[in-house]
């Protein structure tokens, strides 16, 4: 368990997920595009990421990913450089905010507060069938989070009446992701993976729950993939705050 835990201090969880509006990015990436993959202008990503990390008030502290809808998760303690190759992050270190970028996908925001330890997960149909959600709460495990303390919240991602696919896609992701097979909005086969991790989160003994209720597709304020590609990402961030 960390040293900080066990010394008795308190943590109080901070989440923030962005929108599209308030940054410099022009079209088709407008305005606040904080994914660095989409070919947008770096320099405009740079300075969309230097105005979200002076406006949440940790201008040195946000660790990014190069995410690649995998099962990995690593584990930091410094916004050093973007971490390659991996789609979940954990840890133990106050004021340094873990980011999760996304266009659809969900991003998965997890913090058991008691002992101090949170992650932040990419997951996408993918990486959620890989089960990635589930590796990433083993991690946070082994750093002496439990279960029943963990909140979660499921952010923005695309809907299940939105998030057509074949009907064979969506019986393989409904066998390892029980809960995610749905209908759309059009009487086709669909995914709900909000639903879908949901529902596995809580057979890991999870039940603190919340889910934003945006559907990234419908939300005109939101970046989505399918709606528009190419297109810009939000990011979705926590960090630890010393509690008083």
């Amino acid at each position: 368990m960390p040293d900080h835990a066990s010394a008795g201090v308190t943590f109080r969880v901070r989440r923030v997920t962005t929108t599209r509006a308030g940054g410099v990015s022009k079209p088709p990436f407008a305005t606040f595009n904080l994914g660095d993959h989409v070919g947008d202008d770096p320099a405009a990503v740079a300075a969309n990421r230097h105005r979200l990390a002076t406006a949440i008030g940790l201008p040195d502290g946000i660790v990014w990913m190069n995410q690649v809808h995998s099962a990995d998760v690593a584990v930091v303690d410094d916004a050093g450089e973007t971490v390659d190759s991996t789609d979940g992050l954990v840890t133990t270190t106050p004021r340094l905010a873990l980011a999760v970028v996304t266009a659809d996908c969900v991003p998965v925001l997890m913090a058991d507060a008691r002992a101090g330890v949170i992650a932040a997960v990419h997951a996408g149909r993918v990486g959620a069938q890989r089960g990635i959600v589930a590796r990433a709460l083993e991690t946070m495990a082994d750093l002496g989070a439990r279960a029943r303390d963990i909140s979660v919240l499921l952010g923005p991602a695309i809907s299940g009446p939105n998030y057509e696919v074949p009907a064979e896609m969506a019986a393989e992701v409904e066998r390892s992701l029980p809960g995610s097979r749905t209908t759309t909005s059009r009487g086709t086969p669909g995914l709900d993976l909000r639903a879908g991790i949901a529902a596995q989160l809580r057979t890991l003994g999870v039940t603190a729950i919340d889910v934003d209720p945006r559907c990234t597709f419908e939300d005109p304020n939101l970046f989505s993939h399918r709606r528009d590609a190419p297109t810009g990402r939000l990011a979705s961030l926590l960090w630890l705050e010393p509690g008083r």
